[in-house]
């Protein structure tokens, strides 16, 4: 029986689909671990995570079935034992799972429990749940096995704790929200760890899978509760842990214990991986980002440059602007401030000439909808520019412009991909005035001021009879995130007229919503699978 234990765990990246490579990753990361008695790698890390209907496929589980041979039988040259994520068919039933791979062999096999069935997951479509699991033995030690959503609730550690588990390893696929990470570490492992006393290790991936994105940040709390080793955030790690058993059972001494990203860096972090991934995934050749000299166009400039460099993004001018020259000037300035490449597009006369005929057609309470047209034929010209560089063009629009159906004025519906979509607009002035000062450690821009004072003032028209945009997103933060009444906003302090128009605006663009590109998911309730709203319908609160 082992005194002495040492586990890496194996915070990757993966590719959904590409199980070859993510097999690859698996044994690079092996290589790099060599020392170690336990390499451990990320939930589905096999076949990718989330793999959505992808997984129903036969086809895809017979190539990860042969890779999980191929995978246990690289175990067979004395080095570390393998605990690897991918998908399992017993009983003509898939199944989530888990696989021991040591000595040239498949060890062990355990299936997840907990299927999570709410906001993006819908694991109950794809896969029966497993029995609860005993331990697998490993060099004479229980090792309990849960598999993500296994330790949000308490049954499966407890069963693992009755059976004889001495420590658990759980494997995750936890996409990032704000302010999760202390949901994690606080609500849930140091619960797990106190109701039972025995330590746990938590290997969360990397990286981004459409509109998730995942931060990696795992981590080891021993059985009271005391944080022994952390990973980075956002960045690739093989984690390596020593453990040492005592009178009490296993203690993972203290090793590497990594700060955690602060906001809004974080967030800003979230948003680069997001498209970095996406981007590289689609295969495009870089991006397009049509610059007006406002705030949000300029923000997802530096997005784009920071995620992908400035050698991969294009920044479109197409004027007039509706800020005037100044605009022009300040979209001319950013460019310069970020190194991209920059491309005034000059349009023909005829499309000129019907931009115009809008400007004059609509007037008064129809001026609206003659600026959405106009939009639209702005987002025409940038999407066909974007198509004709084979890149990807990039919506400027927030989580705010999509609630109130405004988006079009930001080339939504012609865009690839839509940074700010979770967003809201009191977030985005936030993360531009932080980025104006700092860089991201993951980022690929430059350093010093990106957006002048006249960018960052240069926002969205406010809806009629809202004057601050805080106040603006605090109405709509209580009507998307918390579903809350005209009543219950009411009491909160907002006026009832105001809340109807903003009410109605956010039913009337449900279909608008449903037709934008993907963006990366920030927040509990992201315009996607974590609300599934009709199109039309007729209830009003």
């Amino acid at each position: 029986m082992l005194d002495a234990f040492r586990i890496a765990l194996g915070q990757l990246n993966q590719s959904v689909g590409d199980i070859g490579a993510n097999a690859d990753s698996i044994l690079a990361a092996r290589r790099e671990a060599r020392d170690a008695d336990l390499v451990v790698f990320p939930e589905l890390h096999l076949i990718g995570y989330p793999p959505e209907d992808l997984v129903l496929k036969p086809a895809l589980v017979e190539k990860a079935a042969a890779q999980l041979e191929r995978l246990a039988e690289a175990s067979g040259d004395d080095g570390p034992a393998m605990l690897v994520g991918s998908a399992f068919v017993r009983d003509g039933a898939l199944h989530n799972g888990v696989a021991l791979l040591d000595q040239g062999r498949i060890a062990a096999v355990r299936f997840k429990h907990e299927l999570p069935n709410y906001g993006t997951f819908d694991e109950m479509r794809l896969f029966q749940p497993g029995p609860l699991p005993e331990p697998v033995i490993l060099r004479g030690t229980m090792i309990g096995v849960p598999i993500c959503e296994d330790i949000w609730r308490p049954d499966v550690c407890r069963h693992l704790a009755d059976f004889g588990a001495e420590m658990f390893i759980c494997i995750n696929g936890s996409p990032y929200e704000i302010n999760k990470e202390a949901l994690r570490i606080e609500g849930i492992a140091r619960r797990r760890a106190g109701d039972t006393g025995i330590p746990l290790a938590y290997l969360n991936r990397v990286g981004g899978q459409d509109e998730l994105v995942f931060d990696g940040g795992s981590f080891v709390v021993n059985g009271n509760g005391q944080l022994a080793a952390r990973a980075r955030d956002w960045e690739e790690q093989v984690l390596q842990t020593s453990w040492t058993r005592t009178a009490r059972g296993w203690r993972c001494d203290r090793g590497d214990l990594a700060q955690e990203t602060p906001q809004p860096e974080t967030i800003y972090c979230a948003m680069v991986l997001a498209l970095r991934d996406f981007v590289e995934r689609s295969a495009c050749e870089g991006v397009v980002v049509g610059l007006d000299g406002a705030r949000d166009s300029a923000l997802v400039a530096a997005l784009a440059v920071d995620a992908l460099g400035p050698e991969c993004v294009t920044l479109a001018l197409v004027p007039p602007l509706a800020g005037g020259a100044q605009a022009l000037d300040d979209a001319r300035a950013c460019a310069d401030s970020l190194g991209a490449r920059c491309r005034e597009i000059t349009l023909d006369s005829r499309i000129a000439e019907a931009l115009e005929a809008l400007d004059v057609c609509f007037v008064g309470p129809e001026r609206e909808a003659g600026e959405r047209l106009a939009a639209r034929m702005r987002a025409l010209v940038l999407g066909a520019f974007a198509e004709s560089q084979g890149a990807m063009l990039l919506s400027s629009a927030t989580k705010s412009d999509f609630s109130l159906g405004r988006a079009p004025s930001c080339a939504s519906a012609t865009g690839g991909y839509s940074p700010l979509k979770d967003a809201y607009a009191t977030t985005v002035a936030m993360l531009a005035t932080w980025r104006n000062g700092a860089i991201p450690h993951i980022g690929l821009g430059p350093e010093g001021t990106i957006f002048t004072a006249s960018i960052l003032a240069r926002t969205p028209p406010l809806p009629d009879g809202v004057d601050d945009a805080g106040r603006l997103d605090a109405m709509l933060f209580g009507l998307v995130e918390h579903d809350k009444s005209i009543d219950q906003m009411v009491a909160d302090g907002f006026p009832r007229a105001v809340l109807r128009q903003i009410e109605e605006r956010l039913h009337a663009s449900e279909a608008l919503r449903r037709q934008s590109p993907p963006g990366v998911k920030l927040s509990p309730r992201n315009f996607g699978r974590d609300r599934r709203y009709p199109i039309t319908h007729a209830f009003r609160s």
